[in-house]
Parts: C-alpha cells; sequence; structure tokens
C-alpha cells in the first residue's frame, strides 16, 4: 500500500449516523480527506483491513480502530475512484485510489448562552420549539456558539446535562439552519429514549407524524405521490447529497399538492405538503429535486430554475428572486408523550417572509 496523501477539506456525516434517523435537513462539520492507493501486497484484501493497516503506519497512536474504520466505510465517508461504497468487506484491487474523510476532532461541551427560544410547548419532559430560520441546532465546526443546544443549556440548566451525548443534550431529530418550523426535546433520558424510539419508528406504529410545508418550482402531473428513492453522499459534490443506485440510504417521502400557481396557461409553481417516512439528511430538498420540482430558493438542489423568477411578473418576481433560502417549513409534528403516553400534537405557521413568498405566487396570472 502507498500513496497517503491528506487535505483540509471533508465531512464528517459518520458523527450523523450516530443517530440512525435525523430530520429532513442538517449540517455537516468539515474534517479531513486522507487519500491511498492500494499496492499488489494489499490487492485482493478487505478494504477495512487495509485502511487499518495502512493508517496505523501513518498516523501512529491517533489510526482509528478497524471498528471504526468500518463505521466510517458504512456511514459512507469511504470512496474507492470516486464512488461511495458501504461494505467493509469489499475487496480492493492493485492500483485502486481509496478516499478517506476522517471526523473532525470533537470540540469543547458547549457552554450556556441566553439565546431566546420560541417555546410552544414545556414540561418536565420534553419541550417543543419553533425553531427560527438561521438557528444551527447543535455545535459542529464553524458553528460552535450560538446554536440551539447552547440555548436549552442556558434554558434548562444541568436538566439537559448528559442527555444524547456531549454536543447534542436532548436533541432526538433536527432541522437544517435555514429550515424554519417544529422540533420536540427530550429533558431527560428517559424521554429522550422514548422519542428516539419513535422517532426511529416512523410513525408506522405510533403517532408520530412529521409534516413539512414547501414551495416548488413547476406542478406534479397528479394531486401528490410517493418518492422512494435511496439518498447518499453525491458522487460530483461530497457536501451534498443525492439520490444514488447503489450505497444509498432508504428514504421515503410523501406529498401532497396544497396550491397550484399558474402564470396564464403556464404552470409555474405549486404549495406542497411533505409526510416524512424517513429521515434522511437534505430528504426533501432532493427528492423534490429528483423528480424535477425543486424547491424555490434552494441554491444547493435548485440553481438550475433560479432563472423561472425572470418570468414571473411583480411582485412574485422580486419575491422569488430574492428568496435566500430553501423555501421549507416544519408545520406539524405530532408524537406520544414519554411520560403520560397522551398523543401531542402541535402545529406551527411558516415565517412572515415565507408567508409573504406565497402570497405573492397566489397574485401570478
Amino acid at each position: 500500500m502507498s500513496g497517503i496523501a491528506e487535505s483540509g477539506s471533508g465531512n464528517d456525516l459518520a458523527q450523523d449516523r450516530v443517530f440512525e434517523d435525523w430530520d429532513e435537513d442538517g449540517e455537516d462539520a468539515s474534517g479531513r480527506q486522507i487519500e491511498v492507493t492500494v499496492d499488489d501486497a494489499a490487492a485482493g484484501g478487505r478494504i477495512d483491513a487495509v485502511l487499518t493497516a495502512l493508517l496505523a503506519e501513518a498516523m501512529g497512536a491517533e489510526a482509528p480502530s478497524r471498528a471504526r474504520i468500518q463505521a466510517l466505510i458504512r456511514a459512507g465517508n469511504v470512496g474507492i475512484d470516486g464512488r461511495t461504497i458501504g461494505e467493509p468487506g469489499r475487496r480492493v484491487n492493485a492500483g485502486a485510489r481509496i478516499a478517506v474523510e476522517m471526523p473532525p476532532p470533537e470540540p469543547a461541551e458547549p457552554e450556556p448562552e441566553p439565546i431566546p427560544l420560541d417555546i410552544v410547548y414545556e414540561d418536565e419532559a420534553v419541550i417543543v420549539l419553533d425553531k427560527p430560520v438561521g438557528l444551527v441546532v447543535h455545535p459542529a465546526a464553524g458553528h460552535a456558539r450560538g446554536t440551539l443546544v447552547n440555548a436549552l443549556l442556558a434554558h434548562c440548566g444541568d436538566r439537559l446535562s448528559g442527555i444524547g451525548g456531549v454536543r447534542r443534550p436532548g436533541i432526538v431529530h433536527r432541522l437544517d439552519k435555514d429550515t424554519s418550523g417544529l422540533m420536540v426535546v427530550a429533558k431527560s433520558d428517559r424521554a429522550h429514549r422514548s422519542l428516539a424510539a419513535q422517532f426511529a419508528d416512523h410513525g408506522r406504529t405510533g403517532a408520530l407524524e412529521r409534516a413539512y410545508v414547501a414551495l416548488v418550482w413547476g406542478q406534479p402531473l397528479s394531486g401528490g405521490g410517493t418518492v422512494d428513492a435511496p439518498l447518499g453522499r453525491s458522487p460530483q459534490n461530497r457536501q451534498r447529497q443525492a439520490v444514488v443506485r447503489s450505497g444509498g440510504r432508504h428514504a421515503v417521502t410523501h406529498f401532497t399538492v396544497l396550491e397550484r400557481y399558474d402564470l396564464g396557461d403556464e404552470p409555474i409553481a405549486s404549495l406542497i405538503e411533505c409526510r416524512l417516512e424517513t429521515g434522511r439528511t437534505h430528504q426533501i430538498r432532493v427528492h423534490m429535486a429528483h423528480i424535477g420540482h425543486p424547491l424555490v430558493g434552494d441554491a444547493d438542489y435548485g440553481a438550475g430554475f433560479r432563472t423561472k423568477a425572470n418570468r414571473l411578473p411583480e411582485p412574485a418576481r422580486s419575491a422569488a428572486a430574492g428568496f435566500p433560502r430553501q423555501a421549507l417549513h416544519a408545520a406539524v409534528i405530532a408524537f406520544e408523550h414519554p411520560l403520560t403516553g397522551e398523543v401531542m400534537r402541535f402545529e406551527s405557521e411558516p415565517p412572515a417572509d415565507f408567508e409573504a413568498l406565497i402570497e405573492a405566487f397566489r397574485g401570478v396570472r
């Protein structure tokens, strides 16, 4: 084995995969990427064994264990010749180039910060809150402070200590920084276990319910449908997700068209409701783009539709062109209370700028 190289870019999805099913969107932390080339002596070996030997030689005591390497492989942090793999037992050929994205060092324990929270409901077990746009859920590279976790620590004190791990006390699901809406947070270990199990079940047998509203370009032919397409890291851009043919994670999104907007006889956009059967990173955004209806304002997955705003009359043209993020809001959350067993359901209207965007599209004629 030979040809080790290291760069300062990469992404930490391995940490995310510790929680089997996060919510629709999430932030990736930046780590480092190590590349190796397999020589003749290692040809035919298992990739987990090959990497274990090479990284131990190159990194010494800092090298990850074989079990950790296997976890990185399953998390999608390892690729061969530019293609992500998911099986630790995969055999490698001489000359194969293996890229490993190593997680960054764990940050220091987050500090409490007096950040205002829009709390919808709270008792001794849970907090339901309406997350604003721009608030990162937990500390990560580039977001060491000013997160929801910092705010929760200030609000709850030591009641969140240790729940869900140092970096994510109380967090059982999350929303992307630029996605607004409802979240539930655990305030005790018992509550955390109960909620985590409900999110892992995705509402198949229990009360868990999650619904989002989104404004998308174009109009699905029917009044709704289901997107069942596995998701993984994009081979072209490792910071994004994509529908992948192999090695992806099962992902299902159900959607219903709520409103349609036409410019004369031309279908322009639709307001839809999405319900998640799984909770993969950027799931709604990738799935809707995959079927040709990316979210308005989504610079990552809908950049090719940006010029559609130029065809709209005012004020919709300015509203769409100036909307700075994906038009996505977590509007409904329901769950079984961890202590009482009561089914609790909460609804939230989109924030004012999203509502203004919808109204602007309603005025298109």
